[in-house]
């Protein structure tokens, strides 16, 4: 692992070289950098929610998808998941202190995503100008 993966310094070398397969981010990585991990973390930031409000709140989510999603989010330790003895039972998700911690993360990327916006389509639209056809889109 390098340096930068365990914060002895600010640079963050690649994963893949020959004596560095895995440093663990890809494997952190598959998990929350899936766009319906993403959302229900930053819904679940807000407060805990019933699985119906979270599939409200995450616009185009199946329901398949969305429990899926949060037994994943469980697995990984989370989000926690209470059931009430109610019929039909109720059952609500929040998020752990480490699913604080990683939601604290994700809305500073979702800032910064708000902040460059319009930069970052600026330069896609100056970069598909000067390499018309390019399948890269």
């Amino acid at each position: 692992m390098s340096a930068g993966h365990t914060g002895g310094t600010d640079l963050l070398e690649p994963c893949g070289r020959a004596d560095h397969p895995d440093c663990g981010i890809r494997d952190v990585l598959d998990r929350v950098g899936d766009t319906w991990s993403v959302l229900v973390l930053s819904e679940l930031s807000a407060g805990t929610r019933r699985f119906g409000e979270l599939q409200r709140a995450v616009a185009g989510v199946s329901q398949r998808m969305l429990t899926l999603t949060v037994r994943r989010l469980e697995r990984d330790g989370l989000v926690t998941r209470t059931v009430y003895p109610t019929v039909p039972a109720a059952v609500t998700y929040a998020l752990t202190d480490r699913g604080r911690e990683l939601s604290a993360l994700v809305r500073g990327l979702a800032e910064w995503s708000l902040a460059n916006r319009a930069a970052i389509a600026g330069s896609r639209e100056s970069w598909d100008a000067a390499h018309p056809g390019s399948p890269v889109r």
